[in-house]
């Protein structure tokens, strides 16, 4: 049975836009977080996790947050190395902001084990994008907390040369977790494991910045 409380193989083709992740950022700029949040069907609870997740990030100094809402930016379904006008217009909504990001956080339900084919979708449509960029992770679900999700998730990634880092975020029976207005009944728990990853991500983001700035990724 699949669930929004829990939600063709990793190819690196076809890929589109620059992707040269070099910018002149002196090593104090702000990283640049893009938070994706993955599922597109009806009823969803993953903005609630989502907009929890980019306000504490935004409480950062060191970070500056884009929430990438991929049933906002729907991508077209029928990959392609040569979109046409309508791919392209879907397209220009999602892929240079990914291509301006210095790090993800994939905000992702648990269906049937696995992650929304609506992510992995956005994941094929792009490559250069994910290179040398460190990912985090934000699961939800049921008794699992969506980890399955994330260790699913966790090759793709690899297989286009991101880095996923170690500690992640999970709510588990997230559904009893949230008030209505999308506060956390008891935030301790979940703060922590933020503020864990997010040192985790704001510490690869800016090694692997320096890196593609004096040594850009595949030269």
């Amino acid at each position: 049975m699949t669930t929004d409380t829990a939600v063709p193989t990793a190819t690196a083709e076809p890929r589109t836009g620059t992707g040269t992740g070099t910018r002149a950022d002196s090593i104090d700029s702000p990283i640049r977080l893009a938070v994706i949040v993955g599922s597109t069907r009806d009823g969803r609870f993953g903005p609630k996790v989502a907009d929890w997740f980019a306000g504490h990030a935004t409480l950062r100094p060191d970070i500056t947050v884009d929430v990438v809402d991929l049933a906002e930016t729907p991508l077209p379904t029928a990959l392609t190395h040569r979109p046409g006008p309508e791919e392209r217009t879907a397209l220009e909504a999602v892929t240079p902001r990914l291509d301006a990001a210095d790090a993800f956080a994939v905000v992702t339900p648990e269906y049937n084990h696995s992650y929304p084919a609506s992510l992995k979708n956005a994941i094929d449509w792009h490559y250069t994008q994910w290179q040398a960029k460190p990912v985090g992770f934000v699961s939800y679900g049921g008794i699992s907390g969506g980890l399955r999700a994330v260790e699913h998730l966790r090759p793709v990634f690899a297989e286009v040369h991101a880095v996923t880092v170690r500690d992640t975020v999970s709510f588990h029976n997230a559904g009893g977790l949230f008030e209505s207005d999308g506060r956390l009944k008891d935030p301790e728990g979940p703060d922590t494991a933020a503020g864990a990853m997010l040192d985790q991500l704001t510490w690869w983001a800016r090694a692997l910045r320096t890196a593609r700035t004096t040594h850009p990724y595949g030269a």
